[in-house]
């Protein structure tokens, strides 16, 4: 396995994310901004007791990719790392959509729907590809009243609200 690429972006992307409690962003697929944000959020559930983390994008089969991304993460971690920071249970017993840490913390994933993050109350939230979600200005709404950190919205380019909401235009809903 390759080691996690040094790319200098990542480290103004960290900065960035550290400065306020939502982040939007932009991407392309070959910039590795998912990663990025799995593996800063990610931080924050190792560190930090009972910190739960929450993933959501349009379709199951895409938030099991990202926490596979959090599975691959931990799992090439430097073994000191992995040491202090110990699974709840062995990787290959934890489900598809979670990673749970013996510190309390967990990283769940769950499908599309604003209806889905009501369930949790998570420090962490990373909603991806949010152009691709009808419903995103919702999970917005809801992410805002149960999530007590840091909030990440992330897409390519595609129409619809997440893109209104990153260049500040406001829509009729007839429109």
């Amino acid at each position: 396995m390759e080691p996690f690429p040094q790319y200098e972006y990542f480290e103004h992307g960290f900065e960035i994310m550290d400065l306020g409690r939502i982040t939007l962003w932009e991407k392309s697929r070959d910039m590795m901004l998912s990663w990025a944000c799995v593996a800063y959020l990610e931080r924050f559930a190792m560190a930090m007791p009972s910190c739960g983390i929450l993933f959501q994008t349009q379709k199951e089969d895409k938030v099991v990719q990202l926490i596979k991304y959090a599975k691959t993460l931990w799992t090439n971690s430097d073994p000191r790392i992995r040491e202090e920071i110990r699974l709840a249970k062995p990787m290959e017993r934890q489900s598809e959509n979670e990673l749970l840490f013996d510190n309390g913390s967990y990283i769940i994933g769950i499908p599309g729907g604003a209806n889905q993050i009501r369930s949790y109350h998570p420090w962490g939230y990373l909603n991806d590809e949010s152009s691709f979600q009808d419903d995103a200005g919702e999970c917005y709404a809801e992410s805002l009243a149960a999530v007590k950190g840091k909030i990440i919205f992330n897409s390519s380019a595609g129409p619809g609200w997440y893109s209104d909401f990153r260049h500040d235009i406001v829509r009729n809903k007839e429109e």
